[in-house]
């Protein structure tokens, strides 16, 4: 015995699979401008090591912004995340380091007994830890006591940690290049007890 489909539940029918289309539809866009977002905007990092105390703690999550240097330059004491690439063996890794930015490009930085020095100038650096630059032995407090002064040259920067005796930075492995800069840390989101910007 055939039964027929009366107009009533028909429309219920169609009704039903326009909601779920539009559903569909919603998602999709939400999880494609998501997916923007992410690439091209705004994304969250996760601090893993000290270098940045006591500004940025180990579990700490930053939001950083990628657009930012699309709009003006770096510039000196901005806080960037940046891809830094190594060969050990033939094998290339590549890994995300925050630092925060000394000197750009033409400017010369050493450092004397701690101090920083650019272009002549010490760097007032009110986002030290003061229990750190209290240390009297000037290698637990800094660990480069004196470096010789280099010019950052074009297209470089000059970064360093702010927690200068455990921070590997360009004391260490040099300028790096500008193109390597992912972006600007502007935020801290995590835990929220620490959530305000940088």
């Amino acid at each position: 015995m055939e039964v027929d489909v009366v107009p009533e539940e028909i429309s219920q029918q169609q009704s039903l699979a326009r909601v779920l289309r539009d559903w569909i539809l919603v998602i999709a866009v939400a999880l494609g401008a998501a997916m923007l977002v992410r690439v091209f905007v705004l994304q969250q990092f996760y601090i893993s090591g000290p270098s940045m105390e006591s500004t940025l703690f180990q579990d700490n999550r930053v939001l950083v912004n990628k657009m930012s240097y699309k709009l003006h330059p770096i510039h000196r004491g901005d806080v960037v995340v940046f891809d830094r690439v190594t060969t050990s063996g033939g094998v290339v890794a590549h890994d995300d380091l925050i630092k925060r930015v000394i000197g750009v490009a033409s400017d010369s930085v050493e450092i004397k007994g701690c101090k920083v020095i650019v272009n002549g100038a010490e760097v007032a650096e009110p986002y030290l830890d003061p229990a750190q630059t209290a240390i009297t032995n000037l290698t637990e407090r800094c660990r480069v006591v004196d470096m010789p002064k280099v010019v950052v040259p074009a297209g470089q920067l000059f970064v360093m940690g702010d927690n200068r005796p455990e921070s590997f930075d360009s004391r260490s492995f040099g300028t790096i290049p500008k193109n390597l800069v992912v972006g600007r840390a502007f935020a801290i989101v995590w835990p929220l007890s620490r959530i305000g910007g940088l």
